[in-house]
């Protein structure tokens, strides 16, 4: 249902929906969140305010922070150590991959390498 269609279905329901008794405003109100799919308390301030403006619900999409290569990368880290939180595998990133990379556990592009170790912030810290 696009917006067009909300709006005129809301205007076409709003004097009745203001006129009903409280029995009835709930089934106009079910009827309404099952062909609109909007919140029911949304639905209930559409109905209810004649300036309410109805606005549709935006689909997010995220850009993509790490390419497939560095995933995997991270995911091979992650397994290495033990899968302890992010915040610590954030701080043991560049050891932990020396390590593997020195033990031949793990053979990696040099270009993949410095994504990986781009994806550590620098302001992070270690305590010994």
């Amino acid at each position: 249902m696009d917006r067009n269609q909300r709006t005129s279905l809301a205007i076409a329901l709003r004097q009745r929906y203001q006129e009903s008794r409280k029995a009835e405003k709930s089934s106009i109100l079910d009827e309404f969140v099952a062909v609109t799919g909007f919140h029911r308390k949304y639905a209930t301030r559409v109905l209810l305010d004649p300036a309410a403006e109805i606005v549709p619900a935006r689909s997010v999409a995220y850009k993509k922070v790490y390419d497939e290569a560095v995933k995997e990368t991270l995911i091979v880290l992650g397994k290495a150590s033990d899968r302890i939180c992010g915040k610590r595998l954030k701080a043991i990133i560049p050891v932990l991959l020396a390590s593997l990379e020195g033990h031949n556990r793990l053979k990696l592009d040099a270009e993949v390498r410095e994504r990986v170790l781009a994806s550590v912030s620098v302001s992070h810290y270690v305590f010994m």
